[in-house]
């Protein structure tokens, strides 16, 4: 195992920004919010010899709606962590709840560098001053949003995970290979749910209220030898329903995730059925490209009545998408999850895509014979050769002649003729339409002398005819 280090403290102290910081990324929603942080984040950071899991938390509340399960978060990453960073507020100053902390931290013996942030600007006789009350030997004192400091602490970072013997030998596996699996969905439907009993463990905050869960957070993990990412999303609600700036920016994370997911889980509420937002949310999966599976959670709270009802429901509204499969499932109580994460693993084989030439020409051929295309102007649309373009989405490029001027209906014939054929559950199709290049475009043709002189006559002719 790497060494693992986590950010520690109470809100709005700056701790997701450090985050970004050391691990030279972007993936920590930051605002000037407190407690927008509620889940645990993983990222890694690069000291000179050796590499270092960072754990990000959310803060720690006295008085909050999620204290407890905020600070049981925070404290599962102490528990988990080889050594903890203390940030506090040198322009805020000490609190109550920064008491609490250091008494926890003291109380379990566990290793720790009290880390001010928030320096920039102020004297530091003043700061010093306001901390003294801990007793801290060395406390080092940091601007994270101006990078100021932070040399000092990956230098004593380093130090004290070598004093604590920690082995850096190790080499770093990338979390971030395996299927990546977003999972998408309206507030309050069951992702975090789902997420925490994919994986086997409470890693996300999961809480009856709307918007538990305010940013995009990838989870590694293995089931029977496969590596997932799971990505937990924030819901997205209609545009007119978002109204703070911080939601607004937990869609964008929202959307960004299923653009790089391979697949998207989208959670709908079995109670609730399928609603227009959930129909929004699938048409941005679908332009995103991944492949698609779709979950009914808290399908065990359904009478058998009702449950003929939604099915019925469900069966019309998606009359478009028929290719989508659709897994009744209960994250609450693990009921139908083993299925879900099957047909997750069986999408993504299809959605790779190897297929040859040979065959998506003889398909097309086929199709084409079948139904053959229009004509434009008298002269006929020709589709010639298909080839394979990429996977993950399917992509398959057609070649032929004046194919600018193909009917959208034709083309989506064509996408639903290749899935058909080639069985490719759970994915969208893209075809993609190539034009054969005229290799005498551009060129005038270069007249013979013969050519020259009948032009010449004809032209003297002409100007006799007219005397």
């Amino acid at each position: 195992m790497l060494p693992t280090v986590a950010l520690v403290g109470r809100p709005n102290v700056g701790k997701s920004t450090l985050f970004n910081k050391l691990t030279r990324s972007r993936d920590a929603l930051v605002a000037d919010v407190p407690g927008l942080t509620r889940d645990r984040r993983y990222g890694r950071v690069e000291f000179e010899d050796f590499e270092a899991t960072l754990i990000d938390t959310g803060g720690i509340f006295g008085e909050h709606v999620l204290a407890r399960e905020l600070t049981q978060q925070t404290q599962l990453a102490v528990d988990e962590a080889d050594l903890v960073l203390l940030l506090m507020d040198g322009r805020e100053g000490a609190s109550a709840i920064d008491d609490e902390v250091v008494r926890y931290l003291r109380k379990g013996d566990i290793p720790f560098i009290p880390v001010i942030n928030k320096i920039d600007g102020l004297p530091t006789d003043q700061v010093t001053t306001e901390f003294a009350r801990f007793g801290f030997d060395s406390p080092l004192y940091i601007s994270a949003s101006h990078s100021r400091g932070l040399k000092q602490l990956k230098d004593s970072i380093t130090t004290r995970l070598q004093d604590l013997v920690i082995d850096f030998s190790l080499p770093f596996r990338d979390e971030s290979e395996g299927i990546a699996v977003a999972v998408v969905g309206r507030p309050n439907v069951g992702k975090s749910t789902l997420v925490n009993r994919l994986i086997g463990e409470e890693r996300q905050v999961v809480f009856d209220m709307p918007g538990t869960t305010k940013d995009a957070i990838d989870i590694p993990f293995s089931r029977e030898g496969v590596d997932f990412v799971l990505i937990d999303t924030a819901g997205v609600r209609r545009k007119g329903k978002v109204s703070e700036i911080t939601e607004k920016f937990s869609v964008v994370k929202a959307l960004q995730a299923m653009q790089r997911a391979q697949v998207v889980i989208m959670v709908i509420d079995a109670a609730e059925g399928l609603v227009d937002q959930d129909l929004h949310v699938l048409d941005y999966a679908l332009d995103a490209g991944a492949g698609m599976v779709i979950a009914v959670n808290k399908w065990d709270g359904l009478e058998a009545q009702q449950r003929d009802k939604v099915r019925k429901a469900l069966d019309r509204r998606l009359n478009f998408v028929p290719w989508v499969p659709v897994q009744m499932i209960s994250a609450l109580h693990g009921s139908g999850v083993g299925l879900l994460l099957s047909q997750v693993e069986k999408i993504h084989a299809i959605g790779a895509f190897s297929v040859s030439t040979s065959l998506l020409t003889r398909l097309l051929r086929n199709m084409v014979a079948s139904h053959p295309a229009p004509s434009v102007r008298g002269r006929p649309i020709k589709l010639k050769v298909a080839t394979r373009g990429g996977c993950h989405p399917p992509r398959i490029i057609v070649h032929g002649n004046q194919l600018a001027s193909l009917p959208a209906s034709y083309k989506r014939f064509l996408e639903n003729g290749f899935r058909e054929a080639l069985q490719l559950l759970g994915n969208p199709v893209r075809v993609e339409l190539r034009d054969s290049e005229n290799p005498f475009a551009g060129r005038r043709n270069q007249l013979n002398q013969r050519q020259l002189d009948r032009r010449k006559r004809a032209i003297k002719h002409r100007k006799k005819s007219k005397r």
